[in-house]
């Protein structure tokens, strides 16, 4: 029984290691398809993937990634929050893929960390829930790396507008986390299928109303690849994981995803970090391992 506990336990780390590593591909491969797509299009066109991705594993087997309690319909007090979390997964992704035309993708994997400042500010503000003293500690050190990546020490210590724009996607996706947790009974995989589908189609209208134009038709099935795999298949693998290894676990794993984001654009991207970049890496990483270990998460 111990060994089949420890190869199960193994198992759920190498999801929720793929999961982080899913994620973390997300903003090269962005970067790089924004050669090819304009922004609001490129927006739809990830979640509209990932989306189509959750659809297909509700229905060839997304009934193992539906946790206890069963997977009840959306209740009327819950459609509120249904319309909130479409709606900010229709702004934040618009406003960092605006903000990645110009900032790093690297920064921008960093910057990503701030989404926990934003949730825990959100869920104490909004929703009254309780912040402990080393989730504090983690928002003050995120909050100083995230200030340091809005500066373009290259060009003279200037606001990067880019930046600016990941952080209030961050934002946008803080304040979706408090939503989605609001719809904790439901499939996650059936979360996942909604606000996709939800989100991209909505994008993908403004992008059409606002006068973008779609690239090739290999491009087009590249960002719906792209969205499947680091949106959907990443929180699938996520989800995965979390049933066996509880919420603080697999967040522990999953953490890592800006780190290896940023590792990412450096070899795929060539770019190349300046003095703020490493300063702000070491609050963040500070920030992440205090986030991490908190000792009031709940599993």
């Amino acid at each position: 029984m111990k060994r089949s506990a420890s190869v199960e336990s193994g198992k759920a780390a190498l999801f929720a290691l793929a999961a982080a590593v899913l994620y973390a591909c997300s903003m090269p491969l962005s970067k790089r398809l924004l050669l090819s797509l304009p922004p609001v299009l490129l927006a739809g066109l990830l979640y509209f993937g990932a989306g189509a991705g959750a659809v297909a594993l509700l229905l060839i087997g997304g009934k193992r990634a539906r946790p206890q309690g069963g997977a009840a319909m959306f209740s009327r007090q819950e459609l509120p929050f249904v319309l909130a979390m479409v709606l900010l997964d229709v702004l934040a992704p618009i406003l960092l893929l605006f903000g990645l035309r110009s900032a790093s993708a690297a920064s921008a994997s960093l910057l990503n960390n701030f989404e926990i400042v934003a949730t825990a500010l959100f869920a104490l503000l909004l929703f009254r829930e309780s912040v402990s003293f080393r989730l504090w500690i983690a928002v003050g050190l995120i909050t100083l790396g995230s200030c340091l990546l809005t500066f373009d020490a290259d060009g003279g210590f200037t606001f990067s507008g880019g930046a600016v724009l990941v952080l209030l996607a961050t934002v946008c996706w803080g304040l979706e986390n408090n939503c989605t947790r609001k719809l904790a009974q439901n499939n996650p995989v059936r979360i996942v299928a909604i606000k996709g589908i939800g989100s991209g189609t909505i994008s993908l209208t403004i992008g059409f109303l606002a006068g973008e134009r779609l690239g090739g038709v290999n491009v087009v099935l590249l960002a719906l690849l792209v969205g499947f795999f680091t949106y959907g298949l990443s929180i699938a693998c996520y989800i995965r994981a979390q049933r066996t290894l509880g919420a603080a676990k697999t967040s522990a794993y999953y953490a890592a995803a800006p780190f290896i984001g940023a590792l990412l654009s450096f070899l795929l991207l060539g770019e190349r970090p300046n003095v703020l970049f490493f300063l702000a890496l070491l609050l963040l990483l500070a920030g992440a391992y205090f986030t991490t270990f908190d000792r009031s998460k709940t599993t």
